[in-house]
């Protein structure tokens, strides 16, 4: 067996020695990509889409404190039994809008009228006590234009356009929550019933 000799290639490794101002300049260079994504992100949750965490209990059953849901602030179309967050009180609440503009609004014996005519209500349980919009408002016959009239679905327990709020302007509400991100095992677009 010939002895082969082994060659070993040394490499020189040159360090390229920049000026203090190429130096900054290329930090910026790579710092433009990182501060893009920030101010993009930054917009999306702004404008666009934000998560927002359930606390307390009076959309319970359906939604429970510590669920993590994705409020989607662009949708302003808003509809009977959208859940929402809106700024009410100096605090956000999320509840479910009931009443629409120019409605009449009343519950009678477990049963939802809207300018009376009975509408299935989302909450099933008989847990509603009767009350006219009169009673409850400020002797308002209809919704006024521009306003909402919001419960959570734990009716008993929920300070909502009853009793607490009021009616909720359209320029208070935050935007609507359809899906659901925490926990993991209900992760999914919110279903109008239970």
């Amino acid at each position: 067996m010939a002895k082969e000799k082994k060659q070993i290639k040394e490499v020189e490794v040159v360090e390229e020695v920049l000026d203090p101002a190429d130096r900054v300049r290329n930090f910026f260079k790579e710092l433009v990509p990182y501060v893009v994504i920030i101010f993009v992100v930054a917009l999306i949750r702004t404008f666009i889409i934000t998560p927002v965490s359930v606390k307390g209990d009076s959309m319970y059953p359906y939604l429970k404190d510590g669920e993590i849901l994705l409020l989607n602030k662009l949708d302003k179309s808003f509809k009977r039994f959208d859940i929402v967050v809106a700024n009410a009180k100096d605090t956000k609440v999320i509840k479910r809008i009931i009443g629409l503009p120019g409605e009449h609004i009343k519950y009678e014996d477990c049963k939802l009228y809207i300018d009376n005519k009975e509408i299935k209500d989302v909450v099933s349980d008989c847990i509603t006590s009767d009350f006219t919009l009169e009673e409850v408002t400020d002797n308002y016959a209809v919704i006024p234009e521009g306003y909402y009239f919001v419960m959570g679905d734990n009716r008993k327990a929920s300070s909502d356009s009853r009793n607490y709020l009021g009616l909720i302007s359209k320029d208070q509400i935050s935007g609507t929550a359809s899906f659901r991100l925490y926990p993991f095992k209900v992760f999914g677009k919110l279903k109008l019933d239970k």
